[in-house]
């Protein structure tokens, strides 16, 4: 049982001064007179309506404390909870080419794509989720975790110049990712791939490594990450990198392909919002894999509390006014 507002059980403190009162003024009360002897008086015994003198004090004091307990509220709750879950095991393979900090998303793509990403992994804290990093090579940044607070410190560290081998291995980096899940238990296992160029490097082909994902029950989500037509990349100059417009490439027949063939989706964003988009549209796709069903339901129950003070204020009233009536 719980009470809706706990705070006025606080005034049952009020019932302790009351009782002291009222046994300080009965002890002032009481008659006495001087006797030689107690010979006369050793047959009399109290009766009945002596002992229940002060049953009517009793009475309100009950009915009083009931009161207060109705007015806090009492509440009995029922639930129960039938709760099935389908674990998930979710590897982003994320692109992390220079071409990663072009400029048409703000600050850069890299930087979106880690603040979204960040924010989907905050969303998911049942999922065991893993992140792979691919530019010309391909590494496992860290394996499937439950741990999302580390996760989220390693993807806030990725940068562009961790792996030192340019070029866009989207096979490799896809590959990479399903290998990691090859031996999970999960009766759902996610890739989410994220790119903003053409397979150009790398030793397994993208084609090579969505079969494997197929075959092995893995479902690719897909994301081009870049605007339509130009935007500012960074370029290596005698002077230092520079930003320079160029054309956006992006090999979406061959993302839509992964995607297609393992049960996927193909996403395009081309800005902030749309990055966001993406990932919650990922977010409850996924999420109709969690079967919960749970039930909640609160009574009132002051009631009987309120009854049973209304009955002891009757009880007491009728006593007084009849077999406990006592003459002035």
């Amino acid at each position: 049982m719980t009470f809706y507002h706990p705070s006025i059980l606080l005034l049952l403190l009020l019932l302790i001064p009351i009782v002291w009162w009222y046994v300080r003024h009965q002890s002032h009360k009481e008659m006495s007179f001087r006797s030689s002897t107690v010979e006369p008086f050793k047959g009399i015994r109290p009766t009945l309506r002596t002992r229940l003198r002060h049953l009517p004090f009793v009475l309100r004091m009950v009915a009083l404390a009931m009161l207060i307990i109705a007015l806090a509220r009492p509440q009995s709750s029922f639930s129960w909870q039938n709760r099935t879950k389908e674990g998930i095991d979710i590897l982003l393979s994320m692109d992390v080419s220079p071409s990663m900090l072009a400029t048409d998303l703000k600050p850069n793509r890299l930087e979106a794509a880690k603040t979204v990403a960040t924010e989907f992994i905050r969303n998911r804290p049942d999922d065991n989720i893993g992140l792979v990093l691919f530019s010309g090579e391909s590494f496992l940044y860290c394996p499937l975790t439950n741990d999302h607070s580390q996760l989220i410190s390693l993807m806030s560290s990725a940068s562009f110049d961790l792996i030192g081998v340019d070029g866009t291995a989207i096979g490799l980096g896809l590959g990479n990712a399903v290998s990691r899940l090859k031996t999970s238990q999960a009766k759902s296992k996610v890739v989410i791939l994220l790119t903003d160029g053409t397979n150009n490097s790398g030793d397994i082909s993208p084609e090579t490594a969505a079969d494997i994902a197929a075959a092995m029950g893995v479902r690719v989500y897909a994301i081009g990450v870049g605007t339509r037509g130009k935007a500012m990349m960074p370029m290596d100059t005698p002077i230092g990198i520079q930003y320079v417009p160029m054309e956006v490439d992006i090999d979406e027949g061959m993302l839509k392909s992964i995607a297609r063939k393992t049960g996927g989706k193909y996403f395009r964003a081309t800005d902030n919002q749309s990055l966001q988009s993406i990932y919650a549209e990922i977010d409850k796709m996924e999420k109709t894999k969690l079967e919960v069903r749970d039930f909640s339901k609160k009574n009132e129950a002051y009631l009987p509390f309120a009854l049973l003070a209304l009955f002891c204020l009757l009880s007491e009233i009728i006593l007084r006014k009849t077999w406990l009536n006592r003459m002035p």
